[in-house]
This record gives structure tokens, C-alpha cells and sequence, in this order.
């Protein structure tokens, strides 16, 4: 390849870059850690220099747009390279709108940069904006970062970025895990490279193709359940032509995964309403009342909450509960060396820990990463935290909010305060940490109080089950009892 690279690409990197970046559409199905966005930087980077784009749209979570204007662009983009960096702002404000009308119109002697968060384009203010950017600027690159967020066919992003697929000269999808729960993820994700790109531009007719769907019935409800998939090897042999796979087990010497438990038991108090809800919980599924994943799932969320030390009931404000979980987490930190991610489900959970660990090691000790987290506050953690020198040692955060695409790789230590049921949100978040750049092993601690909950939610994690997968049919009752 007749390019200078900025950074020196690890020989996985090198070569799906060789097999992607003259290719109109292209899905780098790069596990999580293995560089994924260098890769699609130096796409950008190549079709540039050879005057095929001037523009680049690059979408991505909320918690990881920040990480591609602030880190993965300045680190991998040749300084040779000019360019132009907007980052989108989802306030209305003049200076922005001002600045933005600029940018989308402007002409520019080198590459157009902008980066939008995924959710921006569920609303027609969002997907008009991106649609006017590719359409201004025709010569352009449309990347998807984490494109599981667009795996929901029914969702508005989905609908609006195939909308904008057309506008689109060459098209990239990222991900470590393309499939989260079923081959299915894979029809949108791929529809958004190329219409046919699976050979279908039916939803229905792929899923005819490769799902054997039966008719299932709980109770009185009936309804149209996936029961198993075939033709796997035909589905695997088109996603290869137009796809690189990337697994760190096969590229990457990184350090082993430690995995331990610390099991905390259920006060009185939190057994009396445990088992107050379970009872309510068997009850509503005999009398039919939990006939849907989404009732069900509310259900196991409420014993969750009760095992880690709150309830919030159907009226009313959140209330904490005497609990011997805090006390435990203060015991682990008290026996730790180095720096250490906590990770809580529950926004209740995450202020708790927080004013322990403040009130345990002093504030300068630890930082805050979850949905009423600052923006402009994020980055400036994720580099507090990964600087040897600073004394941020507890990064807390929602592994919703911040498993995704940042690198924490200052940790050696990775504490679930509790687990989310979602297996797609449990791996990125386990690899924030374990990931290019690491050079010791990490050990993951769950916190798990006995005959809860807990311990069902970690099994199911543990054999790659998601749980939002297995709820619902002969199996519910298990869950509750």
C-alpha cells in the first residue's frame, strides 16, 4: 500500500485495511479492543489521498462520539491530512447552528469530519442535518460505529439511516459483535451497506431464509416465535465477501481474564421484600399478567434493585434499603492495588457508591461516568483515569452509558455492582479494560447475594445467554422461584 500511516498498524489492522478500504460497502466485525476505528480512519485517510472523498459522517453511541473527536481521529489521522472536526450538539444554540451551516456548506481544501451520536438520528432534526451534510457533500464516507444500535429494524434510527444509506458513496459498519442475539441482527445492519447485500431487501423473506418460525402459545396469548435457524453456512459465506472478522484470541497477546465472586447476603429486611415480590411475581404469571418480555424483565429488574439495596415502587420515590452490599464493596476496594471500574446498573446504586468511595479514599479518588455525566466532563475522566499520575484510582459508571467504545486500560480490577441482563452491554463493558494497550491481567469481580436473582443473571451471562432471549415461555417460572 502506497500510504504513510500515522500509527503503525498490528498486522490484523494492516490487513483488514488492505481488504477494505477501496470497497464501496465493507462490515469490520472487529472484536472489541482489536482497533477498529485505526482501521476505518486510515479508510478514510487512503480514499482521500486518492481523491475519492472529501467528506466523512461518522456515527456512534453517545458515550463513544466524544472518544472519536478528541482520541481516534487526532491519533490516527496523518497531520499531512487536513481536516475539519464538528462534533454534533444536541442543543439548539446560535453559535452552533451558525457554525454548522458553515461547515455543511463550506468548500474545503481537505477532508470534512463530522461526528454525530447514534441517538441524534431518531429525530427528524438529527437525520435531516446528516442528510444535508451527504448531500452537500457527495464525496463522502458514512460510518457506523458499534452498528448493533441499528440492528432493530423497527426502530426511527434504523428507518431514517436507510433512508440516508442512498446519499452514501462508500458505506462502513463497526462491531465486535454482530450478532446479540440472533442471525437476525445482521438483516439491518447489512441493509444499511447495500440493499441486497444478504440477497434480500425483505426482512421477511431473509428471515424465511435462515429462521424456522413457529407458532407458540402462554395462556391465552398467541404468538410467532423464532424456534431455531438454518442454512448458517450459506448466511456465513455472503457475509464474507464483504466483511472482515478480527477475534483478539487470534491476533492479540493480551493478559488472561480473572474471573471471581464475592457473595454478599440479603439482609432481613431486603429478604422479607424479596420474597414479598417473588411471591407478587409468581402470582401475576399465573393469573397471566406477565405475558410479555417487557413485564416480565420489569419484574426481575425490581428483585435486582431489592438485592442491591433500593426499591422503587409504582408510586413513590426510591427508598434504600439496609444492606450489607456497600460494606462489601468498601472491604474489596480497601484490599486493592492500582485502579478499579465499578460498574452499577441503577442511577441509585451508582450516587451510593459514589459517596462511599469519597467519603472512604477522599474526592480526588474518584469520578463519575453515567447519563447525567457532562459531555465536555467524560473525555476529561477517561483521561484523568488512564494517566499513571493522576489520582482518580475508582472510575464508577453505568455500563450502559460507558461500556461502550472508551478505553480504560489504567485498570486492573473490574467490579460488577450489578449486572445487566443485557450480554451485549456485559462484554463491551468487560473490555473496556481488556483490551490494545494492556499489559496486565484483569480480574472481574461479581458482587452476588445467594438465592437471588443474582446468581441466575450470571449464569445466563457467564453461557452468552441473553436473558431478554429466555423469559418468556415454559422457562419464566424458573426465574421467580
Amino acid at each position: 500500500m502506497d500510504y504513510e500511516f500515522k500509527t503503525k498498524p498490528f498486522k490484523h489492522q494492516e490487513d483488514a485495511i488492505k481488504e477494505s478500504w477501496f470497497k464501496e460497502f465493507y462490515a469490520l466485525f472487529m472484536e472489541m479492543g482489536t482497533g477498529k476505528s485505526k482501521v476505518a480512519i486510515d479508510n478514510i485517510g487512503m480514499l482521500h489521498e486518492r481523491g475519492f472523498v472529501d467528506s466523512a459522517l461518522i456515527i456512534a453511541p453517545k458515550g463513544v462520539y466524544d472518544n472519536w473527536v478528541k482520541g481516534e481521529i487526532p491519533t490516527h489521522l496523518p497531520d499531512r491530512i487536513q481536516r475539519d472536526v464538528l462534533r454534533w450538539e444536541p442543543k439548539r444554540t446560535k453559535g452552533f447552528a451558525k457554525r454548522l451551516e458553515n461547515f455543511i456548506m463550506e468548500d474545503f481544501i481537505g477532508v470534512k469530519i463530522f461526528v454525530m451520536n447514534i441517538e441524534a438520528l431518531s429525530t427528524p432534526r438529527g437525520a435531516n442535518t446528516a442528510g444535508r451534510f451527504l448531500v452537500q457533500n457527495p464525496n463522502n464516507i458514512v460510518i457506523i460505529d458499534e452498528s448493533t444500535t441499528i440492528k432493530n429494524r423497527k426502530a426511527a434510527r434504523t428507518k431514517n439511516l436507510q433512508v440516508l444509506h442512498k446519499y452514501a458513496k462508500y458505506r462502513r459498519i463497526l462491531t465486535g459483535s454482530p450478532i446479540t442475539k440472533s442471525p437476525m441482527d445482521l438483516f439491518s445492519q447489512c441493509s444499511f451497506l447495500a440493499e441486497k447485500a444478504l440477497g434480500y431487501n425483505s426482512y421477511f423473506a431473509f428471515q424465511n431464509r435462515y429462521a424456522i418460525v413457529r407458532q407458540q402459545k402462554m395462556g391465552q396469548r398467541s404468538f410467532q416465535e423464532i424456534v431455531g435457524y438454518r442454512r448458517l453456512d450459506e448466511l456465513n459465506e455472503k457475509l464474507t465477501q464483504f466483511s472482515k472478522r478480527v477475534l483478539k484470541s487470534e491476533c492479540l497477546d493480551l493478559p488472561d481474564k480473572l474471573y471471581t465472586k464475592r457473595y454478599v447476603p440479603l439482609t432481613d429486611e431486603q429478604k422479607r421484600l424479596y420474597d414479598q415480590m417473588k411471591d407478587m411475581a409468581l402470582a401475576m404469571l399465573e393469573n397471566g399478567e406477565l405475558a410479555t418480555t417487557t413485564s416480565v424483565l420489569t419484574q426481575i429488574m425490581r428483585l435486582q434493585q431489592i438485592s442491591c439495596g433500593h426499591f422503587t415502587p409504582d408510586v413513590g420515590e426510591t427508598r434504600s434499603l439496609e444492606s450489607n452490599r456497600i460494606e462489601e464493596l468498601l472491604n474489596i476496594t480497601e484490599e486493592l492495588q492500582g485502579k478499579c471500574i465499578i460498574w452499577a446498573s441503577y442511577t441509585h446504586d451508582i450516587q451510593r457508591i459514589y459517596s462511599a468511595l469519597r467519603d472512604c479514599f477522599g474526592p480526588e479518588a474518584v469520578a463519575l461516568y453515567f447519563g447525567d455525566t457532562a459531555q465536555d466532563m467524560r473525555q476529561d475522566t477517561v483521561d484523568r483515569f488512564q494517566d499513571p499520575k493522576d489520582p482518580l484510582r475508582f472510575f464508577v459508571g453505568q455500563p450502559r452509558t460507558g461500556g461502550f467504545g472508551i478505553t480504560l486500560t489504567a485498570a486492573t480490577t473490574v467490579i460488577y455492582f450489578s449486572n445487566s441482563y443485557d450480554l451485549e452491554i456485559r462484554l463491551q463493558s468487560e473490555d473496556r479494560a481488556h483490551r490494545i494497550g494492556q499489559n496486565n491481567p484483569v480480574t472481574y469481580i461479581d458482587l452476588v447475594s445467594p438465592d437471588t436473582l443474582d446468581e441466575k443473571i450470571l449464569t445466563a451471562l457467564k453461557s452468552k445467554v441473553n436473558l431478554a432471549e429466555t423469559v418468556l415461555g415454559e422457562e419464566t417460572r424458573q426465574w421467580f422461584q
